[in-house]
């Protein structure tokens, strides 16, 4: 057999390769989601992600990460990462009143709407300028309640307090500190 002939049989063998592995690579979304799956990879990322939530028209929050990694991939607890820190503005009673979240890290579980927060966890009320700071905090979306067992430290004009685990609701005003210590400054009314 001549080269060229030769040449020309192996052309069409890849060619036929190729086609059929083109045809066979008909993936569904579900596969694509389950090969990320086994891989612990996210099935979705964004980068400097400003999401902004609207209630009856008006803009209730916003929500500001550097980088988002998406894993709602997981069927049994699907949840989103923010790897390199979150900002989360709440606006109430109008936008007149409002409440920032910052961390390092976080966590969101899309099926319970629990987030944990950590590294550098600092929650401003700028209505009553009480501020809270502490390592790790639990957030329970549903109720907009706030918990922690890890040190604390909660300021406002007049007050600090110290201690090892509190609760609260979302904007501080009602506020549980557990194994307290500082000055509290109080009016009888």
């Amino acid at each position: 057999m001549s080269t060229i002939r030769i040449q020309i049989i192996f052309k069409n063998i890849v060619a036929i390769g190729l086609v059929t592995m083109f045809f066979s690579c008909t993936n569904n979304s579900n596969e694509v989601r389950d090969l990320f799956k086994v891989h612990n990879l996210p099935f979705g990322t964004a980068k400097n992600l400003v999401h902004v939530y609207k209630d009856s028209g008006r803009i209730s929050s916003k929500l500001m990460t550097p980088w988002l990694n998406d894993f709602s991939n997981r069927k049994g607890h699907p949840y989103n990462e923010f790897p390199k820190g979150i900002k989360i503005i709440s606006f109430d009673n109008n936008g007149k009143d409002s409440v920032t979240i910052i961390g390092d890290y976080g966590l969101t579980y899309t099926k319970t709407q629990i987030s944990v927060i950590t590294g550098n966890v600092v929650i401003t009320n700028h209505t009553d300028r009480s501020t809270l700071y502490t390592d790790q905090l639990f957030w329970d979306q549903n109720t907009d309640y706030f918990f922690s067992e890890k040190k604390f430290k909660w300021t406002n004009p007049t007050d600090t307090i110290y201690g090892v685990g509190f609760e609260s609701n979302k904007d501080l005003s009602k506020f549980l500190a557990k194994k307290q210590t500082g000055q509290i400054v109080t009016s009888e009314n």
